[in-house]
Formats: C-alpha cells, sequence, structure tokens
C-alpha cells in the first residue's frame, strides 16, 4: 500500500544528500530514475546506522531484493539541491516488508514513496523476516 508519513518527524532516520549534475536531465531537473538510486542510498545508510550493513545481512543469510517500488513526484529536485531522505520500515508480513521515504529539498516535500522488499537467503529463496526488522515495522 501507498502510505508513507507526510510528516518528517514520522522518519527515525534521515540522510542527507547533494544532487548532482548527472542526475540531471535536459530540463535541468532530477530525472526521475534518479529518485530510486536516492531511496536505496538511503536505505544502506539506515541498515548501517542499525548496525546491519549489506555485508552482514549476507554474513547472516539474508538479502533484501526490492520487489516494488513507488514514487509521488511532487516538487522538482535541480542540480546542487541539498535532499533529505528520510525512512521508516513500514508493514512487514512473513517474508516481506515495506519501507517508506520522503524526499523533502528545503523542508518542502519533493516525493514520497514506497519500496517493498522480499526476504530470502543466498541463493534467492524465500525465509522469514528477521526478528529484528519485525520489531522496527509498524
Amino acid at each position: 500500500r501507498f502510505d508513507p508519513p507526510a510528516d518528517a518527524g514520522a522518519y527515525p532516520f534521515t540522510h542527507r544528500l547533494r544532487v548532482r549534475f548527472c542526475e540531471t536531465d535536459a530540463m535541468g531537473v532530477v530525472h526521475h530514475a534518479s529518485y530510486l538510486a536516492y531511496l536505496e542510498e538511503t536505505r544502506v545508510e539506515y541498515l548501517r546506522a542499525l548496525g546491519r550493513p549489506y555485508d552482514r545481512l549476507r554474513a547472516e543469510g539474508v538479502e533484501f531484493p526490492v520487489v516494488e517500488a513507488a514514487l509521488q513526484y511532487r516538487r522538482p529536485l535541480r542540480f546542487d539541491d541539498v535532499v533529505d531522505v528520510g525512512v521508516v520500515v513500514g508493514a512487514a508480513s512473513a517474508a516481506t516488508f515495506q519501507m517508506n521515504y520522503l524526499v523533502a529539498c528545503g523542508g518542502q516535500a519533493s516525493a514520497p514513496a514506497v519500496t517493498v522488499h522480499g526476504v530470502v537467503d543466498g541463493r534467492g529463496r524465500p525465509v522469514r523476516l528477521p526478528e529484528w526488522l519485525r520489531e522496527l515495522s509498524s
């Protein structure tokens, strides 16, 4: 479901980045595909801050492939903008979970977003959601 919180205070972790020139299109705004990279960068940093960097997750025998992504583009981002991307773990099931994001610039929402992740082992087979992740879900 697409229901990321609209309030920046609802996000326990925020990652700051700066828009690079190569991420903009011919109209001078951030290309729509670049937002997915912003979400991924934020997700990786959030997991690292939780003490669960990707190399540790793999060592624990679990991976989180993206199985769905949705964004709503509300305000364009431009070269050299300083962008804050908030993230919070959303709904979870036995072997999937959702992450909600708020991409903002200057305190104004640019794009709310959601990614849905499967939970798989090193061979790509579904496994149960780790307990630490279940505790973070809403």
